[in-house]
């Protein structure tokens, strides 16, 4: 009998050298992936922390827009009550006035400092005319503050309404139908 001499056949399995290789290269991987999803998660939880903080600070800016109005009138309220012989009413109404003030002072609203005679800018003001100048020094800048502008933290609840001089030439318009 004839017998046939085996000779060692070489496996297809992967040598242990070629494993070690390729799950330290799927370890890489799936760190680097591990790594990208740890600071995306860094990211989204510092942006929502950012938006919630900035939520916080503008909340009641809807409410504060509404009471607006209300310290306007008592401002002019103690405007007149200034000028009446009153003084206990006149003195009343004043503590009545910056407890409020100071209430939605102490809840973030800021006044926005315009002065007569500033420049007017666009970006901070709101022109709701303009008059003739007296001097050419005073063109473009704040004659008259109308309204009080304030804000909440950085964002602007209300605009100041000012007057701003200007220099006319008027021209003889024909308007022809």
């Amino acid at each position: 009998m004839a017998t046939k001499n085996k000779k060692p056949s070489k496996s297809k399995t992967p040598s242990l050298k070629d494993q070690v290789k390729s799950i330290s290269v799927e370890l890489k991987e799936e760190k680097d992936k591990f790594l990208r999803l740890f600071a995306e998660f860094e990211n989204y939880r510092k942006r929502t922390a950012k938006e919630r903080l900035d939520l916080f600070k503008t909340a009641s800016s809807e409410l504060m827009i509404s009471l607006l109005p209300i310290l306007d009138d008592m401002e002019r309220a103690l405007i007149e009550f200034q000028k009446n012989e009153y003084s206990d009413l006149t003195q009343g109404f004043q503590l009545i006035y910056s407890k409020y003030k100071s209430v939605l002072e102490s809840n973030g609203l800021e006044i926005i400092e315009v002065n007569k005679g500033d420049k007017f800018d666009s970006e901070k003001h709101e022109a709701i005319t303009q008059i003739k100048a007296t001097d050419k020094k005073m063109i473009g800048k704040i004659v008259d503050i109308v309204e009080t502008g304030y804000s909440l933290g950085e964002k602007i609840l209300r605009y100041p309404k000012v007057v701003v001089a200007n220099w006319f030439k008027w021209k003889k318009i024909i308007i022809k139908f």
